[in-house]
């Protein structure tokens, strides 16, 4: 054990010293990372706080932004317990281009020395004492599989807006109720829904809460297949219920001891369940697969504002794009449909999102009339069954 004000043999008069396996530190350096504000409003959020508690032999990693944290921890041989902050892209950097040895860190109150075999990297620390305490996990609400959420949260994010004059539409609604878990997303040209079954702490949970899409598509990114994910809410309780609390909520999620929190964003989601039509004057039933290489293709001739058209008729649908003096595709696809012929058009980037997020090896459209919103699905497993996954599209005018 080196006292803690003793000095190290390259000079340093030592506040932390550890030792850390190069591809654990590295890995996770890397995920605590993701956290950090790519323009930080003060120049201490570009850090990444190192802390040993006393008496643990875990090495905790965090980052801040007033808005997203991120806390991991990796095990690590610890000499001198202490917290210290340096840059935490500089550090991600450094550690992801080490070489396969033991990485030893030691600090003093303006530095911090990394070696690992021959490499030697001297940081400058940030003021600690500066940085933001970082806010508690809430309780824990329930739990998921990984892959579930992973899912879930990748066919509903591309319906959020990317409009941050309209805060409400950038997120994504969680809705609990009971063992039943929705995630919705809009920005008033499409409805996004999916449903799940996820474990509550609380059968008697219904609560919500809109998370940033970003945020929650980023979270996703980094949980490890395989394993679930704990998702923590701040809740208060009302009744036999609990509901979600006013104004600075937060919402954290914990997978394979790494932990991310993010404020909610404070208002009131859309009605959606009233925007899908009650009933329908058509129901055309796709191959999937098929239909996504297709509708790709036909695409290839479409700018940003053209249109891809669909005609529908009792064997087939039949895909055209371009017109005019443009460069003009088209192909056809057989399918199953029942009702009227029917022809409308969609915008291919929209409408490639909602069928690309189609998890079942046919797709299922639900038609009105050309002008109406159309409902692209998943096909339940059970006749009669609402599916897991809905897309609201609104169509535009053909032409």
């Amino acid at each position: 054990m080196t006292p803690s004000s003793g000095a190290d043999a390259h000079g340093l008069e030592v506040d932390v010293r550890f030792r850390v396996d190069r591809d654990a530190l590295a890995e996770a350096v890397a995920w605590t990372a993701r956290a950090l504000p790519a323009r930080p409003a003060v120049p201490v959020l570009a850090g990444m706080r190192l802390e040993l508690p006393e008496g643990s032999s875990q090495l905790r990693l965090s980052s801040f932004d007033y808005e997203v944290s991120a806390r991991s921890s990796v095990e690590a041989e610890v000499e001198e317990g202490g917290a210290v902050l340096v840059s935490g892209r500089l550090l991600a950097e450094i550690v992801r281009n080490l070489p396969a040895h033991p990485v030893e860190v030691s600090s003093d109150s303006s530095r911090v020395l990394v070696t690992c075999g021959s490499a030697r990297f001297t940081l400058l620390t940030l003021p600690l004492e500066d940085y933001p305490s970082l806010p508690e996990m809430p309780g824990t609400t329930g739990s998921l599989a990984a892959d579930a959420f992973t899912a879930a949260v990748r066919q509903v994010t591309p319906a959020a807006s990317r409009d941050d004059t309209l805060p409400m539409l950038t997120g994504v609604y969680l809705s609990f109720s009971g063992d039943s878990l929705s995630l919705v997303a809009t920005d008033r040209y499409r409805i996004a829904v999916r449903e799940l079954w996820w474990r509550p702490e609380s059968p008697d949970l219904e609560t919500s809460a809109l998370v940033p899409a970003r945020t929650l598509a980023d979270i996703a990114r980094s949980v490890t297949s395989g394993s679930n994910v704990g998702i923590a809410l701040s809740t208060v309780s009302e009744g036999a219920g609990v509901t979600r609390s006013g104004g600075e909520g937060m919402i954290g999620f914990e997978n394979n001891e790494r932990r991310t929190t993010t404020r909610l964003i404070d208002g009131d989601f859309v009605k959606y369940e009233s925007r899908f039509p009650a009933e329908f004057a058509a129901r055309a039933t796709v191959p999937t697969a098929a239909l996504m290489e297709a509708a790709k293709r036909v695409a290839l001739v479409a700018d940003r504002n053209s249109q891809l058209r669909m005609s529908f008729s009792a064997r087939e649908v039949l895909l055209e794009a371009g017109s005019g003096d443009d460069a003009q595709a088209r192909e056809a696809l057989e399918i199953e449909y029942e009702g009227d012929d029917m022809q409308i058009a969609f915008g291919p980037e929209f409408f490639l999102d909602g069928l690309g997020a189609v998890d079942t090896e046919t797709a299922r459209f639900d038609l009105t009339t050309p002008t109406k919103p159309a409902v692209i699905s998943s096909v339940p497993s059970e006749e009669g069954a609402r599916p897991d996954f809905r897309y609201l599209l609104m169509p535009l005018r053909v032409s």
